[in-house]
């Protein structure tokens, strides 16, 4: 487990909205809520930061952060305008949404609803080694398509 330092933007979370929390204790993502001052009218196609209220800080190289649509949202249309957002471990400012209103029809957003959740992921450190040529495997270069369409 990380402990995550975060600071209260909006001094209704933790009042009259919840601290993010799990939801469940098997929940993999903490819910982020829409810090609006009235409902948001999101007409389709557009797109409008919403404040979740919060600034995060994960200070450990070893993990980052994502901020995720919810499901259930995303089937009504209201998703991320950049789809995930990624959260470096050395940010420490506000988290911001890009509510994306990709349905047919306008969408209500309310003070305090749950928009989007946060999830807390491990990272692998990379580098790039460079070769002339790789070691074959079954794949090779095969991409989209590359087993069929069965």
């Amino acid at each position: 487990m990380i402990d995550v330092k975060f600071k209260i933007l909006d001094a209704r979370i933790g009042s009259e909205w919840p601290l993010p929390n799990y939801a469940t204790a098997m929940s993999a993502g903490m819910d982020l809520r829409a810090c609006l001052d009235a409902p948001l009218q999101l007409e389709p196609g557009q797109t409008v930061m919403v404040s979740s209220g919060i600034a995060v800080f994960l200070d450990d190289p070893d993990f980052a952060g994502v901020v995720l649509p919810r499901s259930g949202l995303g089937v009504k249309g209201l998703v991320l305008g950049n789809l995930v957002g990624l959260i470096d471990a050395d940010y420490q400012g506000p988290i911001t949404m890009a509510c994306w209103n990709r349905a047919q029809q306008t969408l209500s957003i309310q003070p305090g609803e749950r928009i989007a959740q946060f999830v807390v992921l491990p990272i692998a450190r990379a580098r790039f080694v460079q070769v002339t040529e790789f070691n074959a495997s079954a794949r090779g270069a095969g991409g989209y398509g590359h087993t069929g369409t069965l």
